[in-house]
């Protein structure tokens, strides 16, 4: 199966679950029109008993581990969901990382109006806009966040520049 229908069925668990999550990271800049690619799904949920409980259900139908180098086959759970910030997963489709915030400690409750609904095939999606997965890589720093930077500038700037 092709990444991006991977990416899309991870994502449409997540919906189906009814979890409130705000799409973020490599995929929100491809949303966004970015000529980049990424190897994993990322999203901010939103920290609640009631949230945590539907991520939980979603994540174990998408039989998600912790990535672990040790080959330990850790489970994500609602405790594990309610105390960790990140959860680095592999699913049945494909690398997905759940994060409580990104950027300067950016929680969903903060990036949620910086988001753009999309229609993505039959899922409705809360994305990130592409200055703030810019500003979000600028903090992060790293060499793989650094290298996609001009191109995400540089879609910016043509999405600013052309007229709706």
């Amino acid at each position: 199966m092709d990444a991006e229908l991977r990416f899309l069925d991870i994502l449409r668990a997540l919906t189906r679950h009814e979890v409130d999550f705000v799409v973020v990271g490599g995929v929100a800049a491809i949303l966004e029109g970015a000529p980049i690619s990424t190897f994993d799904v990322d999203v901010v949920y939103h920290r609640t008993d009631d949230n945590n409980a539907r991520l939980a259900a979603a994540l174990r139908e998408l039989n998600a581990l912790y990535k672990d180098p040790a080959g330990r086959r850790i489970v994500p759970d609602v405790e594990k969901l309610a105390t960790i910030n990140r959860h680095l997963l592999l699913t049945d489709l494909g690398p997905l990382d759940v994060l409580v915030g990104i950027g300067r400690d950016l929680s969903y409750d903060q990036l949620i109006d910086r988001t753009i609904e999309y229609e993505v095939a039959d899922l409705s999606l809360k994305v990130l806009d592409l200055e703030t997965v810019i500003e979000s890589k600028e903090f992060a720093g790293r060499d793989k966040d650094r290298a996609t930077l001009p191109i995400l500038r540089r879609t910016l700037e043509l999405k600013r520049s052309t007229p709706d």
